[in-house]
């Protein structure tokens, strides 16, 4: 892999937080919401109260389970929560509730796919934890005061750390990619990065090629997409790189980043752990887990986007592009094995010919409507009746084409559909004569040409046909039947 830099190697951490989808909050029955009116989601445990006391929301632990067991994590049967102690507005505790000495899972890895690479980048994982979200500021324009709306203080999140396996700002978003496609394959996380379900801090710093010892480390925090994190990433390369060329060193601080005039600034000085004075809550219990309990959640796991692709390559034989596309989502996945089950009963050439239809045309639709293929109103054994109607010769491909973005926006039966327009395919033998004949006998100077040698006044013909036909005529049948009048 080129290098990032050429005088410096980088070297990248990601702290990810990701929402959890449930429907309440970690430690309190108020709702999880988003868009709502402000502080109409809060309870007194949200609000820090004096008295209120935390209880732990089981599905949470579940899907935090969950994530750590998709990723190779180790599984802690005891995990602690603790007080993570800091001042901020919308922090009305004065601490979050987290996980530290003793996280729920650690270890594990990803291993990230790269474009132009053989192998995959494979960044290993030192934790993931458990904590709530706090509150939000909101700085409204044309307004000198900062409101706090503290629907979000509470909301369960999990925190995956990794390890500073990282060299790139491209590495960086095919790594968050590849998070946020497992998350979403498991139903942990909606990881919509709009929402906020889905954001990341990231840990930069410079070395020598070739040394081992790592430099000072500069954290940009709270980054929601895929774009404002490489172009961070570049930002802080050339602003590092800078110092260090001039002979500066480099102090560990907290950024942010400026989307719209394209820049970083300093928050804060970093903190360390220290500064938190972390301690267990007093007000929760271990978290304790069965080895037998983990063994159900391992179990109910999905297959995973990496185990897919390798299954649909083996089993249905399709290339790589189409597999990385077609398993990008677990609802396109699963739609398009049940499109191909229906499709045909060979499941191999079924199965190509469905990928075909689903990467051609299915995906040019849902992409014109911006929709997931699950919200539209196509069944997958719908398009699958349709492709087994085009590989079985009663309608044209053209036909079905036709068809499909109104069973997509509308849906419907594709057979009924095709008697209903009449678009049932011109294969009869003695219809397809009459046809090549009246093609023939309307175009003298397109058959001397094919007389002489231009082989491309058959294709013309067939043109004519199809017209003549309305689309409808078997286009094998009728190319067939040319070339044989034509050669006599």
């Amino acid at each position: 892999m080129k290098p990032t830099h050429p005088d410096y190697e980088v070297v990248i951490g990601l702290e990810v937080h990701c929402q959890l989808r449930v429907r309440t909050k970690l430690f309190t029955p108020a709702p999880v919401t988003y868009g709502a009116e402000p502080n109409t989601a809060t309870l007194p445990v949200c609000l820090g109260l004096p008295g209120a006391l935390p209880v732990l929301n089981g599905p949470a632990v579940e899907l935090a389970v969950r994530a750590g067991l998709a990723t190779h994590c180790t599984i802690q049967p005891r995990s602690i929560f603790a007080r993570k102690n800091y001042f901020y507005p919308d922090l009305p505790k004065g601490y979050q509730i987290s996980q530290f000495e003793e996280p729920l899972a650690t270890g594990g890895y990803v291993d990230v796919p790269m474009e132009g690479e053989e192998e995959p980048l494979r960044v290993r994982l030192t934790r993931i934890h458990m904590e709530e979200d706090a509150g939000k500021s909101v700085h409204e324009a044309g307004l000198s005061e900062t409101h706090v709306d503290l629907n979000r203080a509470g909301v369960p999140l999990i925190e995956i750390v990794s390890e500073p396996d990282i060299r790139s700002p491209e590495a960086a978003t095919a790594y968050l990619r590849t998070l946020r496609e497992i998350v979403r394959y498991i139903d942990a996380s909606d990881a919509d990065m709009e929402k906020g379900h889905f954001r990341c801090d990231v840990n930069v710093s410079l070395r020598p090629h070739g040394s081992s010892e790592l430099g000072t480390r500069t954290e940009l925090k709270n980054l929601n997409s895929f774009r404002f994190v490489e172009a961070a990433i570049r930002l802080e390369i050339d602003r590092q790189a800078k110092v260090l060329s001039e002979g500066g060193t480099i102090e560990q601080v907290t950024l942010g980043y400026d989307a719209d005039r394209g820049r970083t600034f300093l928050m804060r000085g970093k903190e360390d752990s220290d500064d938190y004075r972390y301690f267990p809550d007093p007000d929760l219990v271990p978290l304790v887990l069965s080895e037998e309990r983990i063994a159900e959640i391992r179990a109910a796991l999905p297959e995973l986007p990496e185990q897919k692709r390798a299954r649909f390559t083996e089993e249905y034989g399709l290339p790589g592009d189409a597999c990385a596309i077609l398993t990008e989502k677990r609802g396109l996945a699963d739609f398009f094995e049940r499109a191909a089950a229906a499709a045909g009963d060979d499941a191999k050439p079924a199965a190509q010919t469905t990928a075909n239809w689903m990467l051609r045309d299915v995906l040019a639709v849902l992409r014109e409507d911006d929709v997931e293929v699950q919200d539209g109103h196509l069944e997958p054994e719908g398009l699958g009746a349709l492709i087994r109607m085009v590989e079985e010769g009663r309608v044209t491909a053209r036909s079905a084409r036709s068809l499909l973005p109104e069973l997509i926006r509308e849906g419907g039966d594709p057979e009924r559909l095709v008697q209903e327009r009449g678009l049932e395919s011109v294969s009869d033998e003695g219809a397809l004569e009459a046809l090549v004949a009246q093609a023939i006998e309307a175009n003298p100077k397109a058959v001397a040409s094919y007389a002489e040698g231009d082989k491309k006044s058959l294709n013309f013909l067939m043109g004519q046909v199809m017209k003549a036909s309305q689309g409808k005529a078997d286009p094998g049948a009728v190319r067939k039947l040319l070339a044989a009048k034509l050669e006599s």
